[in-house]
């Protein structure tokens, strides 16, 4: 396995963590993205895993939907 498969596998983990966490708070793309800063497009591809988001995005996004980043990153369960 290469390393860059590694990178792609994690970003669809995050991807999949910010859908259900978007999902769970029943919140839109477009909301997130709005609280976020970014575009709608933009926080699209946060989900799907084609794009990674700052650390910075990343700490907001723990604030809105009230997780930790080690959830997100899929290091805890909850």
């Amino acid at each position: 396995m290469y390393f860059s498969d590694i990178i792609k596998g994690m970003k669809k983990h995050v991807g999949e963590k910010l859908r259900e966490c978007r999902l769970a708070c029943e919140l839109t793309q477009k909301e997130v993205a709005r609280r976020l800063g970014v575009s709608q497009p933009v926080y699209n591809r946060y989900e799907k895993g084609i794009c990674e988001c700052t650390y910075l995005q990343l700490s907001r996004l723990c604030d809105i939907f009230d997780v930790s980043a080690d959830y997100i990153l899929g290091r805890q369960d909850y």
